[in-house]
């Protein structure tokens, strides 16, 4: 099954509209990035975490309401699951050196909450130092991913591929981790988990227009690198929305259906989806070009130099 047969758009052509637009998002997410930082969730700030199950029906307001005596008014409180189940995540975080915020939260619903009986699942409590390595921890799993496809790039094809393509996932982590920050969505492990994954989603796509372009620079040996860019992109455009859109199918499912929990992980890879669409399309094979014109007319400067004297 094809979307497309035989397109012949000129993606090439509309390659400046495509960076004037990825650089002005990617600014932007840089600004509200600097300005306003990530959310850290407790999994990087530390803080203490409750999954409680209540036995008759209770809403999410009335536990917010039995806590914000004791301080935790701000806590986050998320189903787990269907709305139906009554059991919820808690999570409270680090405020100064109190060690016993989950003792004080369980003390609190007891009193408040005396007509809604409670079953508790598990109490995990991380410390600040503990929070601030797993952060550090989640930059370097980005960068160590970031710096292995760049070797494995180079090795496949060649190093101006590595680098574009690396230079393309960059781009899209940025993009998702402004959106991320501009809608208030907490950095935690699982949002980690999700920026991963579009880190490999995006390789993906990107990896297969490139393949198809290396095959393209020996069957159109006379044509011009942006006709064979341009060729291999359309080529591959079918594959490429195809696969786009049915994880986007089920990433809406998720977003809406999934619950809480996933909630932000699946938004996150909602957007990264598109901008690894995007991507793989508009940034890193127009980069490839753009290198190689570069060096091009260097070379012909060089040439033209030497010719002069």
């Amino acid at each position: 099954m094809e979307f497309f047969k035989k397109t012949n758009f000129d993606f090439i052509g509309m390659r400046k509209y495509a960076y004037a637009f990825s650089i002005i998002t990617f600014v932007i997410s840089l600004v509200y990035l600097f300005i306003h930082g990530p959310n850290y969730g407790i999994d990087f700030t530390g803080g203490t975490s409750l999954q409680i199950t209540f036995n008759t029906p209770t809403e999410p307001s009335q536990i917010r309401s039995a806590i914000s005596g004791a301080g935790y008014g701000d806590a986050e409180i998320k189903n787990l699951g269907d709305t139906a189940n009554n059991s919820f995540i808690v999570r409270i975080p680090q405020m100064g050196e109190e060690a016993k915020a989950g003792d004080i939260v369980l003390q609190e619903l007891k009193t408040n909450l005396a007509d809604h009986p409670y079953e508790i699942l598990s109490v995990t409590q991380i410390g600040p130092k503990i929070g601030g390595e797993l952060r550090r921890g989640a930059y370097y799993s980005i960068l160590v991913a970031l710096i292995g496809m760049l070797i494995y790039i180079s090795w496949r094809f060649e190093f101006k591929f590595a680098v574009t393509a690396v230079i393309s996932i960059f781009h899209d982590v940025i993009f998702v981790l402004g959106i991320y920050t501009i809608l208030g969505l907490e950095m935690s492990l699982t949002a980690l988990a999700a920026f991963l994954t579009i880190v490999g989603y995006s390789i993906n796509d990107t990896i297969v227009v490139y393949d198809r372009i290396r095959e393209n620079l020996k069957l159109m040996r006379r044509e011009s690198m942006a006709t064979v860019m341009n060729t291999s992109i359309n080529q591959t455009l079918s594959r490429t929305l195809l696969t786009g859109v049915s994880t986007l199918v089920v990433l809406l499912v998720l977003i809406f259906m999934g619950g809480e929990v996933i909630h932000g992980f699946s938004l996150a890879l909602f957007f990264g989806t598109l901008i690894g669409t995007y991507s793989s399309v508009f940034v890193a094979s127009t980069l490839v070009l753009d290198w190689n014109l570069y060096l091009e007319r260097k070379k012909a400067l060089k040439t033209a130099a030497r010719a002069a004297r």
